[in-house]
């Protein structure tokens, strides 16, 4: 204890003595002051001034409307992730969007894998949810149905209940793939992480075959089998990844597969530098967002690679370093994909919003574009 006594919490019942009116005329005067007359609303407020009195407590006007005026978005990642990665910062200032134009409020509910995850999800005093993408196998997906509260789920898992926005990766990591490993002789894929456990490393795909090294890391030696990830976004690009290596006539263990921890350029920068060196250097990269594939530039910028000529390299969700970059990539807005969630939750998504899919499309630039000489 510090000390100093805490401040007693003046009561309605004492500013309605003070004001010499009757505790639900105060009531009236916050909650409802088109029910009270100019003149006893202004003696409340100053009553209320003289005592120091704040206001009701906003829990109690929650408990007695059955609304706490607040959209709870449930992040799989550490809170400092809300503002550090642009994916998310894009994605949530669509949901804060939509909050300001109804008038509500925005809680974010962080989830990091530990034992409270569940408890803190399932106390937020919040009317509905809005998930950020998260793996299958996360208990608070069920514990957030669980609640009977709205609630939409972005990028996955997919639940029985629960309403569902994304775009569709399969199809778009196929169209971007076969931009990147046109021509290709030793394709690779900068990934996003595979399961909740969130490790990091650089392995081939699966089955392995003689084709390329082990790898590094604390993957699994065996490969990457993209069936296997349990992150519906990481697991549906990889498939549409493999498509696009299939198409060729390649099999995906002659793929090499870096798997990020975070949406890290400067992890992405490390791991792209064991893809991109030794007998079996890889000649094409397709990375799983923008931020992963500037990594990869500044690696192949380091080692003296030049992109198109040695290396093509894509990303995804053209943001504004893509352009600048001449990096080809699949473009989506994340913000209206934001947007779309929270308004989906608030029940105030239009018909022809939910008849609508989820946009998205291929931008082609200089990274893919390598020299007819060289394919």
């Amino acid at each position: 204890m510090s000390g100093r006594t805490a401040r007693r919490r003046v009561t309605m019942a004492e500013v309605a003595r003070e004001a010499g009116v009757s505790v639900m005329t105060v009531s009236y005067a916050y909650g409802q002051p088109g029910r009270v007359s100019d003149e006893a609303r202004a003696k409340v407020r100053e009553a209320a001034e003289r005592l120091g009195y704040p206001g009701p407590h906003p829990g109690a006007r929650s408990l007695r409307s059955g609304r706490t005026g607040n959209l709870g978005v449930v992040l799989g990642e550490h809170l400092t992730y809300a503002f550090d990665d642009p994916q998310a910062t894009r994605f949530l200032s669509g949901v804060a969007q939509v909050c300001a134009d109804h008038g509500m409020a925005l809680t974010l509910v962080p989830v990091t894998g530990s034992p409270s995850d569940v408890d803190r999800v399932t106390e937020a005093a919040v009317d509905a949810f809005v998930v950020w993408t998260t793996a299958d196998d996360d208990p608070v997906v069920d514990a957030i149905s669980a609640t009977g509260l709205p609630a939409v789920v972005h990028g996955g898992p997919r639940r029985d209940g629960l309403s569902f926005v994304a775009a569709d990766d399969r199809a778009a990591a196929t169209a971007v793939g076969r931009e990147v490993f046109a021509g290709a002789r030793r394709p690779g894929v900068l990934s996003f992480p595979l399961d909740r456990a969130r490790l990091s490393g650089v392995t081939s795909g699966a089955p392995l075959d003689d084709a390329a090294p082990a790898g590094s890391g604390t993957l699994p030696p065996g490969g990457i089998d993209p069936d296997a990830s349990t992150f519906r976004v990481t697991r549906q690009r990889l498939r549409g990844y493999r498509d696009a290596w299939a198409e060729t006539g390649g099999d995906w263990s002659q793929v090499r597969v870096a798997v990020c921890s975070t949406n890290s350029a400067r992890e992405a920068e490390t791991l792209a530098a064991e893809l991109l060196t030794g007998p079996y250097a890889r000649d094409a990269i397709a990375a799983m967002s923008d931020e992963l594939a500037l990594g990869v530039l500044r690696a192949a910028t380091r080692l003296g690679l030049n992109v198109p000529g040695d290396l093509t390299l894509s990303g995804w969700d053209d943001s504004g370093a893509a352009a600048p970059a001449g990096l080809t990539t699949v473009a989506q807005s994340l913000r209206d994909q934001g947007a779309r969630c929270a308004r989906t939750a608030l029940g105030v998504l239009s018909p022809a919003d939910r008849d609508t899919e989820v946009a998205w499309h291929l931008v082609s630039r200089e990274s893919t574009r390598r020299p007819r000489g060289d394919r």
